[in-house]
């Protein structure tokens, strides 16, 4: 009985031994991954979102401008002021 006790215990310590090694190895992995991806980002020549928006905003206030110039325009050469 207590040489069944004792294999068990041993193998518990075996089972979290492992357990905490291939945690290591999984963190290890992920910190490996996330440094190639940021690395792969920096060299794009990726537009931040910031950015993208406000490009965004300024071409919407350029069609607004250029559809009310064309109906400006439009009414001009149909005579009415």
């Amino acid at each position: 009985m207590q040489t069944e006790n004792r294999i068990l215990d041993d193998l518990a310590r075996l089972a979290t031994s492992a357990l905490g090694t291939a945690s290591g190895v999984r963190d290890e992995i992920e910190a490996r991954l996330r440094h190639q991806f940021e690395r792969l980002i920096a060299g794009m020549d990726l537009v931040r979102r910031d950015e993208f928006e406000a490009v965004k905003a300024m071409a919407a206030n350029a069609r607004l401008e250029q559809e009310k110039l064309a109906e400006r325009l439009a009414a001009l050469e149909a005579g009415r002021p």
